[in-house]
């Protein structure tokens, strides 16, 4: 039994007071969990564009003030009553979309969209209708179920997946979100076919993880598309065969694929969340069979549109959330695919940040440019070794917070000061 056992804890975490406006870190208490409830110490988390979505105020879900967060990797510090799947000192990622295993959703082979708590949880609060957070006497709201921008937070019983002892939270926990969704929307959701033409919209972290599963499941053509070429390279070393960039034409990018393809592709992916790629993808679909998937999550209001002779003649348009995956069955799997060398994580990161520096990585999450302009190299090898008990690592999407770790102060060696002055040369450059 752990000494903070039934007790509230007091730690911080990244409080989101109002929309548009900066995260404040703040001593918060956590309250001990409740019956089929799960209290977990964040070690890790990754920033996601869903948080920024929610936090610039476009989610219609969306409320203040409230504990961001939801791809977090941790250790169950307590349970409360009734709880069986996890136990004090399990390694765990905590899950957006949780499995019950009873509902007609879970019972469903055709879905993984568990409704047992979406409604409480839609509402920012515990399956009971209350919060487990609070600071200075204000009650926070919880966030997709999740909360992992606290050094501690409670989850539902059902919203939690335990992992291998031995796999990195600092690095699997990214299995929460991002790479799952990409990678299961093209297994999953899509089921592309081996052979088959494929073409992805956006090539962030959701946008590789699609190429990755693509590639996994034998697609003789993976197209990238993207308005920055600078990501094209990287896209290339997660399966892309290929790129366009829509603004080297001066006709609709879906002329443009259609000409490459012979009529059309098997297979497309929306991960942008604009309404006018998701009408371009579907229709860049070849006749009698395309299949387009919606990753993207558009701002709330948005609707999409198509002529419907587009689906008349055999085009299908699908969406998919979590990839497909049945969450507590599945992250536990994806983790050891992970760790067989399997599947790709590690190569999603190239930040790593401390707790008190989130809005940093806020901004280098929307700042293009200054993510591309830092060769992955840089921070691989020797100096990767030294820098990540020193929170310097960067991500191509998102950026990953050390949420426990004590600051460290950090004397570089002489090796690294030679690779510092390297980077800095080669930032000129390309600056000036």
């Amino acid at each position: 039994m752990s000494g903070t056992e039934g007790k509230s804890i007091s730690c911080l975490a990244a409080v989101a007071w109002e929309p548009k406006k900066p995260l404040v870190i703040e001593t918060v208490e956590v309250a001990p969990p409740k019956a089929r409830e799960v209290r977990i110490k964040i070690l890790a988390t990754g920033v996601c564009h869903t948080d920024s979505y929610t936090l610039g105020g476009h989610d219609s879900e969306g409320v203040f003030p409230s504990v961001l967060g939801h791809e977090g990797g941790g250790i169950v510090e307590s349970v409360g009553e009734g709880v069986t799947r996890v136990k004090p000192g399990d390694h765990v990622i905590p899950l957006y979309i949780p499995q019950c295993g009873e509902c007609k959703f879970c019972q469903s082979p055709k879905t993984n969209l568990c409704s047992t708590i979406r409604t409480t949880q839609g509402k920012g609060v515990m399956p009971d209708g209350t919060s487990r957070f609070s600071c200075k006497g204000q009650t926070l709201y919880h966030f997709m179920g999740t909360s992992t921008f606290s050094e501690y937070t409670v989850v539902a019983e059902i919203s939690v997946a335990k992992v291998a002892d031995n796999a990195p939270l600092e690095k699997v926990c990214l299995l929460g979100c991002g790479i799952s969704t990409g990678y299961g929307a093209a297994l999953n959701t899509a089921k592309v076919e081996p052979g088959s033409t494929t073409a992805i919209w956006g090539l962030g972290a959701v946008g590789l993880a699609v190429a990755m599963g693509c590639k996994a499941a034998g697609a003789s053509r993976i197209i990238g598309i993207d308005l920055n070429p600078k990501k094209f390279t990287t896209a290339k070393e997660f399966g892309c065969t290929e790129f366009v960039n829509p603004k080297d034409h001066n006709k609709p990018i879906q002329q443009v694929l259609i000409e490459m393809t012979d009529g059309g592709l098997d297979y497309t992916f929306e991960c942008v969340g604009n309404v006018g790629t998701m009408r371009a993808a579907l229709e860049s679909c070849h006749k009698g069979w395309g299949t387009s998937v919606i990753v993207g999550v558009a701002a709330a209001g948005k609707e999409i549109s198509t002529r419907p002779f587009q689906l008349v003649t055999g085009r299908t348009w699908k969406g998919t959330a979590f990839g497909g995956w049945k969450s507590c069955d599945s992250v536990p799997k994806l983790v050891d695919e992970y760790m067989a060398r399997k599947l790709k994580v590690d190569e999603f990161i190239t930040h790593t940040l401390p707790l008190d520096k989130i809005n940093e990585a806020f901004d280098l999450m929307h700042d293009g440019k200054s993510m591309a302009s830092f060769p992955r190299t840089l921070l691989q090898g020797e100096v990767m070794t030294d820098l990540i008990n020193n929170k310097l690592r960067f991500s191509l999407r998102q950026c990953l917070l050390y949420i426990s770790v004590p600051k460290l102060i950090y004397k570089p060696t002489c090796v690294e000061f030679q690779h510092l002055a390297v980077f800095l040369c080669c930032f000129v450059f390309f600056m000036f």
